[in-house]
């Protein structure tokens, strides 16, 4: 018996390694692959994209806020992973009745890298993830170093148009802006803030980015953002770099390095 206890300080019950999970979050689903546990993963929400090849070969319980309970139910599953902030209150209240979930509260680097050897722990890969959160760590205190010298830039970080909404303090982009050596012109403000486009002005960022995700940004949209903000850069930026908390980080550092070149370049 396994008792484990969650980012959130619930404690959990395991009888053994999990052989039935359910994933409810698509960066902890993505982790689970790299870990090597396709044999044990059974159930997906439908933004788990990542490996292409389960979104055929797993179980589609739904989204995350709104899943499938009865399918989650039928899968019976020994273990759920879920977050406190991509999944719903009342979603996870419904599940833990009946199976252990096991939940991450992510703000930082550091908490995903807690998040990463948990995970291992509870699934029998104690190695696998603890040697990936140490490259994780690696490469980004590589990353820092190298550009320990460099100014922060001012930067506005959008996940939604109209309502237009950036990413503030208490969040993992926060936490991820500061490791890529940007200063977060909304850290003062609170989750996710919204303002009037034109109100974000005010804050007189350097460069405005525009995320892949929630809200997909594309080209079409930079022209209003670059009228909003005549004195700033606009570019559109990976969000998955910057708000999955996975494996995915493994690859952050090296795409904070191209963006902060392509942002200097830019006129």
């Amino acid at each position: 018996m396994q008792v484990i206890t969650d980012q959130m300080g619930r404690t959990i019950r395991l009888r053994d390694y999990p052989r039935r999970i359910v994933s409810l979050v698509p960066s902890q689903t993505e982790l689970l692959h790299a870990l090597g546990l396709e044999q044990t993963v059974v159930g997906i929400t439908r933004f788990c994209t990542r490996p292409e090849s389960w979104r055929s070969e797993k179980v589609n319980v739904g989204g995350t806020k709104t899943p499938d309970l009865d399918k989650i139910r039928a899968l019976k599953p020994d273990l759920i992973l879920g977050n406190k902030e991509e999944n719903s209150a009342d979603t996870i209240h419904a599940l833990e009745n009946s199976f252990p979930v096991w939940m991450s509260d992510i703000s930082t680097l550091g908490d995903a890298l807690d998040m990463i050897t948990r995970v291992g722990n509870m699934t029998g890969k104690d190695l696998e993830a603890t040697s990936m959160a140490s490259e994780i760590q690696d490469k980004f205190s590589q990353f820092s170093y190298q550009t320990s010298a460099i100014p922060p830039v001012r930067a506005l970080y959008f996940i939604w148009r109209e309502p237009w909404m950036a990413a503030g303090n208490n969040t993992f982009i926060h936490s991820m802006l500061r490791q890529a050596g940007f200063l977060n012109v909304a850290g003062h403000l609170e989750r996710y803030p919204e303002l009037p486009l034109a109100a974000w002005s005010d804050l007189q960022p350097e460069v405005v980015m525009l995320s892949s995700e929630p809200y997909p940004f594309a080209e079409k949209h930079m022209a209003a953002v670059q009228s909003a903000f005549p004195d700033s850069k606009v570019t559109l930026v990976d969000g998955e770099m910057f708000s999955w908390y996975g494996s995915n980080l493994l690859l952050a550092p090296d795409y904070f390095g191209k963006l902060t070149r392509v942002i200097a370049a830019m006129d």
